[in-house]
């Protein structure tokens, strides 16, 4: 994502960022450009064969990159050619949604009002205008992290993925969590847009395996834990998801809820097609040797010691997995093994079948 410090909204700063990838990453990598109110001109710059897409923030979020300019926004829709990726909610009812609570609570707002305060209505009202603009320009555009059943009604499964030019994914803790875990977790799970009723997960979950909802991914966003101890108008938005994704979705294979195969599909087959991911995401021959090595029959309890975060802590702290990650192979390079990392390669650059 390009909400990072400094934010990847020019050709200079986004190749900075890849340069660093170079250097450290173990995983193979893409970044996306950011969208501006002003940066049209460096969006247009974009090769499409060498970066997974835009990125627009439609509603504020962590490292505010708001494109609120409807001119802006038709600009980008009308004339960039690249798949366009959207947070989307509508910041005008997020802000009159905060202001009553605020006048409620004053600076003691309860994590549990952020489901309210980011509003089925703030994602939905946003989404459908999203869709409606994409349609009428002709746009290439994937709806970011859906969290309302809402939502649903504005995607389609009677087509196959490659030939979808508007498409949807879920992210894990959409469909793990629900508002019921805030008395629990409080701002540990507080992420934009929210974790709402237990009714949205169960919905998404059905979108997900019937095709509405295109792939399966994270919206990992490393706070640190001193961050996440503020009171709600302080504490950040976003929790790290990225390593333990894959057992989430195993847990719900475990529980009867998913196959195997849905789990490959959404998570590796369907995310290479979405994005165009050159020679990856199926064990083909003359493809990249991306894979992991699972047993499903071995528990993993979650603990500080087995979290590999920088931040140094989980929402998931606790839990008990149905499955344990045995190693990961990176471009046929084992990466990882029984919680020892080998950094003699790093990870590559992803590149992108596009015209």
């Amino acid at each position: 994502m390009p909400n990072t410090i400094p934010q990847a909204v020019t050709q200079e700063l986004l190749e900075e960022k890849y340069q660093i990838g170079a250097a450290r990453s173990l995983a193979n990598y893409s970044f996306y450009i950011g969208a501006t109110n002003t940066n049209l001109d460096e969006i247009k710059k974009t090769d499409k064969s060498r970066v997974c897409g835009v990125k627009i923030f439609a509603g504020s979020s962590t490292g505010n990159m708001l494109v609120d300019d409807p001119e802006t926004l038709e600009g980008i829709f009308s004339e960039c050619d690249h798949l366009i990726a959207v947070h989307s909610e509508n910041e005008e009812i997020i802000r009159r949604n905060l202001e009553i609570f605020k006048q409620q609570f004053g600076d003691n707002i309860p994590m549990k009002a952020h489901p309210a305060i980011r509003s089925i209505e703030a994602c939905f009202t946003s989404s459908e205008k999203l869709v409606n603009m994409a349609k009428r320009f002709g746009t290439r555009l994937h709806i970011l992290h859906i969290s309302t059943a809402e939502e649903l009604a504005l995607f389609r499964n009677d087509i196959p993925l490659k030939e979808k030019k508007i498409t949807a994914e879920a992210c894990v803790h959409h469909l793990w969590f629900d508002a019921s875990d805030y008395d629990r977790l409080g701002g540990l799970i507080k992420c934009n847009p929210a974790i709402k009723e237990a009714r949205h997960k169960q919905s998404i979950l059905k979108a997900v395996l019937d095709g509405t909802v295109d792939i399966i991914a994270t919206d990992h966003a490393p706070h640190t834990w001193e961050e996440k101890q503020n009171s709600y108008l302080q504490c950040p938005s976003g929790l790290p998801l990225a390593q333990h994704s894959l057992q989430m979705m195993l847990d719900f294979y475990a529980g009867g809820k998913i196959t195997l195969e849905q789990i490959a599909d959404k998570m590796c087959h369907a995310p290479a097609v979405c994005f165009k991911v050159k020679e990856r995401g199926y064990i083909r021959e003359g493809y990249k040797a991306d894979l992991v090595m699972v047993d499903i029959n071995k528990r993993y309890n979650v603990d500080k010691s087995n979290i590999y975060y920088k931040c140094g802590w989980s929402p998931l702290e606790g839990h008990r997995f149905s499955s344990t990650i045995i190693s990961t192979y990176i471009n046929g390079h084992c990466s990882y093994q029984e919680g020892a990392f080998f950094d003699e390669k790093m990870g590559e650059r992803l590149l992108f079948d596009v015209a």
